[in-house]
């Protein structure tokens, strides 16, 4: 998941602020940094600190604004569109650092800054916006944008991307109505804050865990087993409490979770935890019900006052896609494709069970992983740990930085040089075949009370290029959640955690091979449903034993996987895949339930039949009572993926048909591999199917997307 920062605040609220910040003396966020690459001392800021940098971003910012609004010269490119992408940069920094340490950490105190500096970004980014003397000199350089031959084809995108982002918030709406859309943004800003930390709290909330004995654990793997006790020991410790080995401890945190619901035999169990997973945010001290409509609510109206009849047609203006009927066709298209297939792999896990269960027999949600694994194990001899030992992190970690060495020559180098927000933090330097500074890339890899759930990529700071070309090196940021190790027992990853990892490296190669000119068009700043193209892309060299061959060996013995395991395992991985789609389609329904609404959703209104009757065309199980996903799903309540939820499936069909050119010339063919670095190094420089067709020679079909699944 490429993780969405919120970008960009009023008088008296900074006021009030501000008299409860202590400043420092010297603050690097504000003045910047002596330190090496620039990078920020993120172990001794505190949360002042940012909150200091916050409030002075944003009054250097309204500097820079007025600035340029208070120009006698004619509008020009350079001194508008330019002067406003290179404005805020105090503020950008802080920004980021606050947003990716407060989800990395999971500090409250860092928390409340973020709670008390959001509504404050909001209304920044929402006057900038609406500042009427700004939109007119922004209006006037673009439609004058063809009468000045000297600008370059990245110039004019960016007076189009910057005029066509006014638009959509705002600009020009008149009177009362400019006013009513500046509340509605700082309302939806707070709302967007509140669900996902209630999200992030109730992921650590004592009721969402199960404390359990060595007689529960029948059918769990030791080395799952042994995490379970470490939980136990650790939560034991912050209670207080001495430790009793005899006790272990689940909890609803996927690490923990995912494996309980794959590996234990005890179905009344399994029960317990989807319920207690399900019914997260539901209620009690971080209940989202109520949040969640609100947040639609207020998207509803947002969208009424652009002049559209729901949000998914408001927000969807500045995608691929477009518009919601396009979106909905191709979801429909894949369920099509899918239902069937899908029909065809729960009837045959349900008539395995009912071989060993009796033929009375029902599968339901916490039986699906279970059976299915069990099913799979049988039929292709293959289970989800075989994979494990010969995937030691420190391996897999030069493994996966190898595939951006074999493709575009990249080279990593581990430095010390440079400021952790957290030991376990492990920074490199990334270098260009030729030698060149590419940028830092910082790994969170572990697990840790507090953290956010998930995995994402994100950045401290953006690349781009000054007038004379020098760049300013992009700091990019991988986090993930993966069990820490026990005593001296190496880490061992599934082969979904390193098919994450793969997947959030891709993120962080988008940014690291930024480049643009301009930091609004660099990196992973483009449309939702492209920017899941390079991530999900890296993620089909898995099923590849000349790629993982580079890499993977068993940890003790350090015998490469058989070939195979890795056939059975490429078997195995596409065994399920119809479940797989079904179950990410229904998200996107989801998703596009809550923004095609054309009324508001009352107070009354009831969150479980709602979902229910969104995710009817794709419904694999009857809804179980008490369990909703809404007030948990955090990407399109909190995580920038409103009516958006569907680019990972519009993604999956570029990334599959990209990844057949590589198979057709071989997957670490280097003319190949040049023109896909280019779709990396463009970002948002030029229109995402043009690049594509540049890269490919064709659009995208889904043909191999259903060929990579089995489907056709």
């Amino acid at each position: 998941m490429r993780k969405l920062i919120i970008n960009s605040v009023t008088a008296l609220t900074l006021m009030t602020v501000a008299s409860n910040v202590e400043c420092s003396a010297a603050n690097p966020l504000i003045t910047g940094s002596d330190a090496p690459f620039g990078t920020m001392p993120l172990s001794t800021l505190k949360a002042a600190d940012y909150e200091e940098g916050v409030l002075e971003g944003i009054k250097l910012q309204n500097q820079e604004i007025d600035a340029i609004c208070n120009q006698r010269s004619v509008p020009t490119f350079e001194n508008t569109i330019v002067a406003l992408d290179r404005s805020g940069k105090v503020l950008n920094r802080s920004v980021l650092a606050l947003s990716n340490l407060e989800h990395a950490t999971g500090d409250t105190t860092l928390m409340n800054a973020m709670t008390r500096v959001t509504p404050l970004l909001s209304e920044h980014s929402t006057n900038m916006m609406l500042n009427e003397r700004l939109w007119d000199r922004v209006r006037q350089v673009y439609e004058h944008r063809n009468d000045d031959p000297s600008l370059t084809d990245e110039d004019r995108r960016l007076i189009e991307k910057t005029y066509r982002g006014f638009v959509h918030s705002g600009a020009n709406l008149k009177g009362e109505d400019r006013e009513k859309f500046r509340k509605l943004n700082a309302e939806l800003s707070d709302l967007n804050v509140k669900f996902a930390q209630n999200v992030t709290n109730a992921m650590s909330d004592p009721v969402r865990r199960i404390w359990l004995k060595a007689e529960d654990l029948t059918g769990i793997p030791e080395s799952i087993k042994a995490a379970y006790r470490a939980a136990a020991a650790e939560a034991l410790a912050e209670e207080g409490k001495a430790d009793d080995e005899s006790m272990y401890l689940v909890t609803i945190f996927r690490p923990s979770y995912g494996p309980f619901m794959t590996y234990s035999d005890r179905r009344d169990l399994r029960k317990q935890l989807y319920e207690l997973y399900g019914s997260t945010n539901t209620s009690g001290e971080f209940d989202n019900m109520q949040i969640l409509k609100d947040i639609a609510n207020v998207r509803l109206e947002i969208a009424r006052l652009m002049g559209h009849k729901n949000f998914a047609e408001y927000a969807l203006e500045e995608t691929m896609a477009k518009t919601p009927e396009t979106v909905m066709s191709f979801l429909e298209d894949l369920r099509n494709a899918y239902t069937e297939p899908m029909r065809k792999e729960i009837a045959e896990i349900q008539d395995f069970a009912r071989a060993s269960e009796g033929n009375d027999f029902v599968m339901m949600p916490w039986d699906y992983s279970y059976w299915s694994d069990k099913l799979k194990n049988a039929r292709y001899s293959f289970n989800d740990e075989d994979l494990k030992p010969y995937f030691e992190l420190n391996r897999t970690i030069d493994g996966v930085f190898g595939l951006a060495t074999k493709l575009y020559g990249y080279k990593f180098k581990e430095t010390n040089k440079v400021d952790k927000y957290h030991p376990d933090v492990r920074i490199y330097e990334v270098y260009k075949k030729n030698g060149d500074l590419l940028g830092l890339l910082y790994a969170d890899f572990f697990y840790r009370a507090g953290k956010a759930p998930g995995a994402w990529m994100t950045e401290f700071r953006t690349e781009s290029k000054d007038d004379e070309g020098n760049k300013t090196l992009p700091l990019i940021s991988i986090v993930c959640n993966f069990s820490k190790p026990i005593g001296n027992d190496p880490v061992l990853l599934t082969a979904d955690e390193v098919e994450t990892f793969l997947h959030e490296f891709g993120h962080a190669l988008h940014g690291l091979s930024a480049e643009a000119k301009y930091e609004s068009l660099s990196g992973t700043n483009v449309d939702h449903d492209f920017v899941e193209l390079f991530s999900q892309f890296n993620e089909n060299f898995l099923t590849r034993k000349e790629y993982l061959d580079g890499f993977a060996r068993h940890y003790k013995t350090g015998k490469k996987i058989p070939a195979d395991l890795v056939d059975r395992f490429v078997k195995a991985a596409q065994y399920g895949a119809a479940y797989s789609t079904m179950r990410q389609l229904g998200f996107g329904y989801l998703d596009m339930a809550y923004h095609t609404i054309t009324e508001p959703l009352r107070a009354s209104a009831d969150i479980e039949e709602f979902e229910a009757a969104s995710q009817e065309p794709v419904r694999i199980f009857e809804a179980v009572p008490g369990c909703v996903l809404s007030p948990s799903f955090g990407h399109i309540f909190s995580g920038g993926y409103a009516a958006g939820y569907y680019g990972y499936k519009w993604a999956e069909e570029l990334d599959a048909d990209a990844f057949a050119a590589f198979k057709e010339n071989g997957i670490f063919d280097q003319k190949t591999a040049a023109k896909f670095l280019k779709m990396l190094q463009s970002g948002d420089t030029k229109d995402p199917m043009e690049l594509y067709i540049e890269f490919r020679g064709k659009k995208p079909t889904v043909d191999a997307l259903l060929e990579r699944d089995g489907i056709k």
